[in-house]
């Protein structure tokens, strides 16, 4: 039976949440091997002139432990 860590993280995107969490796991992957899920624990956006300018979530990064 494999033995799991859980980290949690901030990421931020100009684009969507969804890249947001891409670039969540992007970074953790340089950091994190293994990696087997993300789990989106909260979105937030910022708003400028009644528009969203970035969004923001904060996940939490499954890994195997070796």
């Amino acid at each position: 039976m494999a033995m799991l860590k859980v980290i949690e993280v901030l990421a931020e995107s100009d684009k969507s949440w969804e890249d947001a969490a891409q670039s969540a796991v992007q970074q953790a992957g340089k950091n994190v091997r293994n990696i087997k899920s993300i789990y989106i624990k909260d979105f937030e956006a910022t708003v400028d002139n009644a528009r969203l300018v970035k969004y923001r979530v904060n996940a939490k990064i499954s890994f195997v432990l070796e």
